[in-house]
């Protein structure tokens, strides 16, 4: 302990954070109850006092999940609590209350089942250089944030969200932030998180901006959302009841999940093709519709709003999974039967990519149907309902991965370790530390005033903002597949 480490009092108590390259950095400071014994699968709870100065310099242990991606999930720290799941992290380039800096608030990705805020990916200090206080935090994924529990409220990773942003409204001025400048971001399922957020009412004037990169488009209806629990709880060898769940050991239940893919069960509709067993239930009270109805009607008219995509989404599942030269022509067929609403989805790709081999085929209706026309339909529906919204396309591309899903993260976050090392290398291209640092820049001018610094979207021009090599601001670039979605719908997915 140092005496210049900084001291800031929150409502729970003190807590002692450390300077780290001119920042100070808080981590690991619980923004609810631990959600274990009594509270298993309910709503997350304010959390309890403590006396003295509290130390928060690790993150915090992560929730429990997949192990599918272990490589990317932190261990917890020596002699944490292993419930202690619910923990924020904060970088803040002023700790002082009348600094009144804006805030950039963190949701991280990871197909609602894994993730958490330690992961290096995550390191908030370059976006914090920009003059912002960033906030990371842990939230419930997979069986214990999304399984769908009779008695027990739905989307309680939402809730984890929406308990994080509270906790910042009620704290964050003592460490420099601006809780009327507040700005909530994510990417991937974290995108689908504020897109959530967006139409919640517990969430309403939590947040004053959103940005969503890389918003997937599934939304589960409550039927659908059962029968995947009613499968992991088959799979762990229980009852499919909110008592056997309660009882059984987190990490089993995370470990039955991993053993439940959507693809086994072409009785479950669209998200068959698919490989995540989790998403936000659009159960009419905690979620109370799919983000892309409630914004059409205006819900979030009064929050500004950055939604964009990789032009190569599914480039990077497509390599992950080896599926290159092994799609099919039935493949293809299937899927665009199951994805594309109205029965003429084959016909249409065909027309507009006449060139299309198997494989590309494949990977435009999946990057279309997961990410690419989903994003695009949000900034729609938010500009009819009023809300200030403006839309960009990630076409830098990162080798043979393209311009991947997730290749923004860390030119966002200006991190070389973990997925950036990943997708860019050891020594990232000149031309991608460039480019980060424009997103970083251009983020951060929204966060502070609204305005990233290119036109807003409007429908009949939809302008967009291309990040490349040389970026620039163009029309909506993915024209055919534009066409085909225009007068398609993104309803909540449901049994057939």
């Amino acid at each position: 302990m140092d005496a210049s480490d900084p001291v800031v009092r929150t409502a729970s108590g003190s807590v002692r954070g450390q300077v780290e390259n001119g920042l100070a950095t808080f981590r690991g400071i619980p923004f609810a109850r631990p959600p274990v014994g009594e509270l298993r699968f309910a709503a997350p709870q304010p959390p309890l006092p403590w006396d003295g100065v509290r130390g928060a310099t690790a993150f915090g242990p992560p929730p429990p999940q997949s192990a599918l991606m272990p490589t990317l999930v932190p261990a917890p720290p020596p002699g944490s609590d292993p419930g202690d799941w619910l923990t924020v992290n904060i970088w803040s380039p002023e700790p002082d209350p009348a600094a009144r800096l804006p805030v950039m608030v963190w949701i991280y990705g990871g197909g609602y089942r894994f993730g958490a805020s330690g992961q290096p990916t995550y390191d908030g200090s370059a976006l914090a250089d920009r003059g912002v206080v960033v906030v990371t935090f842990n939230h419930r994924v997979g069986v214990e944030g999304f399984a769908h529990l009779p008695g027990r409220p739905a989307n309680r990773g939402l809730l984890d969200d929406v308990a994080a942003l509270r906790w910042v409204s009620q704290n964050i001025a003592a460490f420099g932030g601006d809780p009327d400048r507040v700005t909530v971001f994510g990417e991937s399922a974290g995108a689908g998180a504020v897109a959530s957020l967006l139409v919640m009412p517990s969430a309403k004037g939590l947040f004053r901006r959103a940005i969503a990169q890389s918003m997937p488009g599934t939304f589960f209806a409550p039927d659908l959302a059962s029968a995947v629990t009613a499968a992991i709880a088959a799979r762990a060898g229980i009852p499919a009841t909110t008592e056997a769940f309660v009882a059984a050991d987190p990490a089993a239940l995370a470990a039955a999940s991993d053993q439940v893919s959507p693809k086994d069960h072409p009785d479950w509709g669209p998200v068959s093709q698919s490989d995540v067993p989790f998403a936000p239930v659009v159960d009419g009270e905690v979620l109370p519709s799919v983000p892309w109805r409630a914004l059409a009607a205006g819900t979030a008219w009064d929050v500004d709003l950055i939604v964009g995509h990789t032009r190569d989404e599914y480039r990077l599942f497509f390599e992950f999974g080896s599926l290159r030269g092994r799609i099919t022509e039935d493949i293809v067929v299937r899927a665009l039967r199951d994805l594309v609403p109205g029965g003429d989805g084959e016909k249409m790709y065909r027309a507009a990519y006449p060139d299309a081999g198997p494989d590309e085929l494949y990977e435009l209706v999946m990057s279309d149907w997961l990410f690419r026309m989903p994003d695009l339909h949000l900034a729609q529906a938010h500009a009819a309902g009023g809300g200030k919204t403006f839309l960009y396309e990630l076409c830098y591309s990162a080798g043979s991965m393209g311009a991947c899903h997730a290749l923004d993260v860390p030119l966002v976050f200006g991190t070389r370790q973990e997925l950036g090392e990943f997708l860019l290398g050891q020594q990232p291209p000149a031309g991608a530390v460039q480019l980060g640092d424009l997103m970083r820049a251009e983020w951060t001018a929204f966060a502070a005033t609204g305005d990233p610094g290119w036109p807003a979207y409007a429908p009949g021009r939809r302008l967009t903002r291309i990040y490349d090599e040389q970026s620039t601001v163009a029309p909506y670039p993915e024209e055919p597949s534009m066409h085909i979605w225009d007068q398609r719908r993104f309803t909540s997915l449901t049994l057939p």
